[in-house]
Parts: C-alpha cells; sequence; structure tokens
C-alpha cells in the first residue's frame, strides 16, 4: 500500500455503519460518520472517489471464545461484495472484539449530554474510529 493512500474502517450493523478514516500519512484514525446500512455503498463509493482510500478495513464480529456472533456471516457477505465492488483496494477483515464496549466507555468519560453519550450513531462512529487506530497499530 502507497503511503499517500488513506485507510477506511467499517464497523458494520444491520441498521447502521460507523465509518472512521485514517489522516493521509495513516498514523491518526478519526470518526467520519454513520450511515444507514442501507445506503452504505452508495456512501463508500462517494468516499472512495473522494479521500484517496488504498484500504478498507470491515470489522470481524466474535465472541470472547472467538466464535461468531449473530451478525458475522452479514459481515462475511459485505466482505466479499467489497472484494468484488473496488476491486483496486485490499480489503482486510480485522477483529472487532470490545470497539464497542471501548467506544461506550470512551464517550462515558467525555463530558458529553447524557442524550449524546446514548447516541448510537456516536457509538458506531467511535467504534469504527477506534477499530482502525488498532488496525493501523498493528501494521
Amino acid at each position: 500500500m502507497s503511503i499517500d493512500k488513506r485507510i477506511l474502517a467499517l464497523d458494520f450493523g444491520l441498521k447502521r455503519t460507523g465509518i472512521a478514516i485514517s489522516d493521509e500519512n495513516n498514523i491518526i484514525a478519526s470518526g467520519l460518520k454513520t450511515v444507514d446500512s442501507k445506503n452504505l455503498m452508495v456512501e463508500l463509493h462517494a468516499i472512495v472517489r473522494e479521500k484517496n482510500i488504498g484500504v478498507i478495513v470491515l470489522g470481524e464480529p466474535k465472541r470472547l471464545n472467538n466464535t461468531h456472533t449473530h451478525i458475522t456471516e452479514n459481515v462475511h457477505i459485505l466482505f466479499e461484495v467489497l472484494k468484488k465492488e473496488f476491486t483496486l483496494l485490499h480489503i482486510v477483515l480485522y477483529d472487532e472484539r470490545f470497539t464497542s464496549k471501548m467506544a461506550s466507555h470512551a464517550i462515558a468519560m467525555s463530558g458529553l449530554t447524557k442524550n449524546k453519550k446514548q447516541d448510537k450513531a456516536l457509538i458506531d462512529e467511535v467504534s469504527a474510529t477506534i477499530l482502525l487506530q488498532s488496525y493501523m497499530c498493528s501494521i
């Protein structure tokens, strides 16, 4: 992967998907947005076009004992779709255990209002950001 290509991370859910993006040097992850999952492919095509993306990291949900969750199969289907839709990009499945819990904790400690702390879209975006930062630290 060229250093000038950015990395995108997805925290996929059946209703919403949190999206995070790296800086140009792939050092810092930032939340980008949360989208309705039914609009995900349209959003991804626009982001890939506009933001010079080279890698998409898709969070793979697993239980503590490394078994699949209720949504893992949907994520694997999305993984195959992404590989077909974005043939010039590197598509990666990455373990996302604990990202939602870490996101909820980070938001709880942030000083936001109670309503904002319970905003599931914000949790999804922060989860994607934690996922991306973890991935970047591992490469």
